[in-house]
């Protein structure tokens, strides 16, 4: 009975019904014939191994998951002390997870004698339907791995893009969390951040801010650029040419226009100033150039007329 149960099952081929019919009987005939004792030995011995497979499972099982806990700590440990990026860390970290995971899989239904190449197509085939299906996050999983690999920004720095500005909080995968100077919180897709335009302002320090305004014709120039610079040496925040890659402010007659003349100032700054400064110069303008007598002038145009004579 061992060997019948033992032996290899034989190479698929056409079978007649009165072939299979005869089978049949010759089996049970069989199972008649075979002593009770040894039909129960070589049923308990059939249990037996696969209660050892199921066992070895298990086993494999603990072992795999207690390799995975520390392999993911070691790998989180390397990170933190190359101090590497944290979004790099933590994707390389799931992926790694992941892929031991499905091998730890793989190998417990391996030892439980499925036949795991069945499985591996069956996965495949499930995977590229659901790829399939989500293409609008397979899109953004992908601009996650450009956003990942060229690093246009980081945690922590300030960037316009898809017409939001804001610091960045954080960077998944799939989507990035940007928060604006009013506190709001936005996701932005990876695939979107990838494909477009991106604006970041904490790349490269100190950063220069230009500002314009117009005021009109006859104003003196050199008290402007007077006024203007001893006001800019109440805010600490701006920087001068001691700064390495800062330049001291500076005031410029821009554009001659219809009805003003455009003025530029110019200073240098840190990034994570920028909006602050910007705020506070605009408003310190407004308020202490009319103290001088200079005001900002609205869009006019001069019409001269002449009469013509009449003839009697």
């Amino acid at each position: 009975m061992n060997l019948l149960l033992q032996s290899p099952a034989p190479a698929a081929e056409k079978i007649s019904a009165d072939t299979l019919v005869a089978k049949g009987a010759h089996l049970v005939e069989t199972l008649k014939t075979t002593p009770a004792d040894e039909l129960v030995a070589s049923t308990a011995s059939s249990v037996a191994k696969f209660g050892l497979k199921v066992l070895l499972a298990v086993a494999i099982y603990i072992i795999g998951a207690w390799l995975i806990r520390k392999t993911k700590k070691l790998i989180e440990k390397s990170f933190e002390k190359r101090k590497a990026d944290k979004t790099l860390a933590s994707f390389i970290q799931s992926l790694v997870t992941a892929t031991l995971w499905v091998v730890l899989i793989l190998a417990m239904v391996g030892t439980l004698g499925i036949n795991t190449t069945s499985i591996a197509a069956l996965l495949a085939a499930g995977g590229m339907a659901i790829g399939m299906a989500m293409s609008g996050t397979v899109q953004n999983f992908a601009g996650g791995l450009i956003l990942l690999a060229f690093k246009p920004f980081k945690v922590g720095d300030f960037v316009e893009t898809q017409g939001k500005f804001g610091r960045i909080s954080e960077i998944s995968i799939v989507h990035t969390k940007l928060v604006t100077t009013d506190n709001r919180e936005i996701t932005i897709p990876n695939g979107a951040l990838a494909n477009g335009n991106i604006d970041n302002y904490s790349s490269r320090d100190p950063h220069r801010l230009s500002l314009k305004f117009n005021v009109p014709y006859g104003t003196d120039l050199d008290q402007l650029r007077a006024i203007l610079l001893e006001l800019v040496k109440d805010q600490p925040k701006i920087l001068n040419a001691e700064t390495p890659g800062a330049k001291n402010p500076k005031v410029y007659l821009g554009e001659l226009q219809d009805s003003s003349i455009q003025i530029k100032l110019r200073v240098w700054l840190l990034a994570k100033d920028y909006k602050k400064v910007e705020h506070w110069l605009n408003e310190r303008i407004y308020k202490e150039l009319p103290k001088h007598g200079i005001y900002f002038p609205f869009p006019q145009l001069d019409v001269h007329m002449k009469s013509a004579g009449h003839e009697d």
